[in-house]
């Protein structure tokens, strides 16, 4: 009699939604790779998380509602995503405190929910993945999949079965970029101090890209280095998981707005 295959919910993040889908089409490849069906429920929306994090709990209560129901019934909920998956795992159980029914949902769904490579690894203990990339990468630990999820070897395991892969480690790779969602907006000063710190590591470990496991972060490091004229790409490392490294890297253009830029600039 054949295995059930597991039932796989992705929740694809606003971020990867909006600004890189192709993250979202590696997270996919990767789950059927490890033998899973996977499914995007159509009524997903935010973590909440923005709204949770400035405080406001009807909105992020109302939101982790709808996300609750979206994804009943899947055996795992995944994310591309340390952050997204940690609001769901970690602080949504909370929210419903003065409501048994609806905080037994959370919990059920917080049991259920995991980032994407620790899922890859410790849930379906995947070994190795069928890819290739060469070149010497450096990767960021991003503030809540490392300290919430324990997110940290698990992305390196899978990276180090990759011929032709060098990982540099750089200097505080575990240190926040500086983005952190709001706080980049209420504290820039700070916050472009710190991208600017993690800018220099990176420039120094000499790698030729550097990989990190939630856009957000990536967004923020790749905008600095390319402001600072640093020649580094910048990848989810899902999308060198799943050998789909052929769009361009995270903040530079596609071929057809490189010629455009050039045409407007002679």
């Amino acid at each position: 009699m054949a295995e059930t295959r597991p039932r796989i919910g992705l929740f694809v993040t606003c971020l990867v939604d909006l600004m890189r889908p192709s993250v979202g089409f590696a997270a996919v490849k990767l789950l059927e790779q490890a033998g899973c069906e996977v499914a995007v429920p159509r009524a997903q929306t935010c973590c909440g998380q923005p709204a949770y994090n400035s405080g406001d709990r009807a909105d992020t209560k109302a939101i982790a509602e709808q996300v609750i129901a979206a994804f009943d019934g899947f055996d795992y909920v995944v994310a591309p995503s340390g952050s997204c998956a940690s609001m769901i795992k970690k602080h949504y159980p909370g929210l419903f405190t003065d409501d048994p029914p609806l905080r037994a949902k959370a919990e059920d769904l917080a049991e259920r929910t995991f980032e994407l490579v620790s899922f890859l690894t410790d849930v379906l203990n995947v070994e190795a993945v069928e890819s290739s990339f060469s070149g010497a990468v450096t990767y960021h630990d991003s503030c809540s999949g490392l300290r919430e999820l324990g997110v940290e070897t698990q992305p390196r395991k899978l990276l180090n079965t990759l011929t032709g892969v060098e990982i540099r480690e750089m200097e505080e790779s575990n240190v926040c970029c500086g983005f952190g969602g709001t706080f980049c907006v209420k504290y820039p000063d700070i916050s472009n101090k710190m991208v600017t710190n993690k800018a220099a590591f990176v420039a120094a470990s000499g790698a030729d890209t550097l990989l990190a496991g939630d856009l957000g972060c990536l967004m923020n490091m790749a905008g600095k280095l390319q402001r600072q004229g640093v020649a580094v790409q910048v990848r989810h490392v899902a999308e060198v998981l799943a050998d789909m490294t052929h769009e361009p890297a995270i903040g530079q253009p596609a071929i057809g707005e490189a010629a455009d830029e050039e045409s407007i600039a002679s």
